[in-house]
């Protein structure tokens, strides 16, 4: 569980600054369970130039909440969650200053989105939220207001983690955490596993990942894992510590994402049903039309994670070049934008053969030409 967190502060001296704004989602990896978004009123001067930045003036926070009003309510919604920032540092020393001139010591583990995406988006101009969204295709309104910035890092959070192949994020916060030996309520957070469509993954204590594999009822076959009579179902319900899952909103998302990572994982035990069989085809039939990979670009499009998203898949030759998600036409009209969208084939031979497969039992929404 992560808490997408911004904050806009009076500027001034190091640890005499007051919080002005905060935006706090809750996100589940899959969507938002909870927000809160309040001014606060600092009870000390904004900076000039700070006003001028964020267009926060003292008169919007005069009757605004003190920070001890919602100091509750920012505990409630960050328990058991890791926060989530851009240029995170910043914002946790700011909020652990509030608490503790309330006498409290206010602790979460926190995740940098401008460390990951330095890891993960080497390849961008710069790693500064404004122009990283900008790089992306992501809309960013109400900027340096904190739940304009909540919902932009919020976005590239989810571009983020679906570029994360070697699965570092969650490998990095598990091993932070303290796993005991399996027990029943652990065994019960398979119940929270979702009936969709998606990739899951069994976590030893170490936050190695065990297994990895696409699935159109996630539930179901995490299920499976635990109560099956096989020698890898026996040794997975023995081993496993942690269970995760990502929604893709489509099977060939969820084949195509198990696939690539694997490629970088390599768990202990791996799936059999994700092995490219054949050659790559030189045409693809889809629906009634027949469509030729000689020389030619097709962009194919199904359906995303929730109605304003949709997913693609870029065809270049006899290769599948990658897949992602967008919610915006300009992001797949321009192919800069395209191309960092893109989750890029580890194996685009082997990924085009799997597509292929697919397309033999089902179609996906439309084909574009680019």
């Amino acid at each position: 569980m992560y808490a997408i967190l911004d904050i806009e502060t009076t500027g001034g001296k190091f640890n005499e600054e007051g919080i002005t704004e905060i935006a706090i989602h809750r996100f589940n990896g899959r969507e938002v369970e909870d927000t809160f978004i309040s001014l606060i009123n600092p009870e000390r001067d904004i900076q000039p130039y700070v006003q001028k930045l964020t267009g926060i003036r003292p008169e919007m926070v005069r009757t605004a909440p003190k920070f001890f009003q919602v100091a509750k309510r920012i505990v409630e919604i960050t328990e058991g969650c890791i926060l989530v920032a851009h240029n995170a540092p910043f914002d946790y020393r700011i909020l652990r200053t509030e608490f503790r001139r309330l006498g409290f010591e206010f602790e979460r583990k926190t995740l940098c989105t401008v460390d990951l995406a330095q890891r993960l988006i080497p390849e961008a101009e710069s790693h500064s939220l404004g122009k990283l969204v900008k790089a992306l295709g992501i809309p960013l309104s109400n900027r340096h207001r904190a739940n304009g910035d909540a919902l932009a890092t919020l976005k590239l959070f989810q571009v983020l983690l679906d570029r994360d192949n070697g699965k570092s994020i969650l490998k990095e916060t598990i091993r932070q955490e303290t796993h005991g030996e399996l027990s029943g309520r652990q065994l019960r957070l398979v119940e929270q596993v979702p009936v969709e469509t998606g990739v899951y993954y069994l976590y030893s204590k170490e936050g190695d990942i065990l297994y990895l594999n696409a699935s159109n009822n996630m539930k179901r076959d995490v299920n499976r894992h635990f109560t099956g009579d096989g020698k890898m179902p026996r040794a997975l319900s023995k081993l496993t510590r942690e269970v995760r899952f990502e929604a893709t909103g489509n099977e060939l998302s969820a084949r195509l994402k198990a696939y690539n990572e694997l490629k970088e994982v390599r768990p202990r035990f791996k799936p059999r049903n994700l092995r490219p069989k054949g050659e790559p085809p030189s045409s693809l039939s889809i629906g009634a039309e027949t469509y030729s990979l000689h020389g030619r670009d097709w962009l194919l499009v199904d359906r995303g994670r929730d109605a304003g998203e949709r997913a693609a898949f870029w065809l270049k030759g006899q290769e599948l070049r990658g897949f992602g998600y967008y919610g915006l036409n300009h992001q797949i009209n321009n192919i800069h934008i395209l191309e960092s969208l893109i989750t890029p084939m580890r194996d685009p031979v082997g990924g085009l053969v799997l597509l292929a497969s697919y397309l033999k039992r089902k179609s996906v929404m439309k084909v574009l030409e680019i």
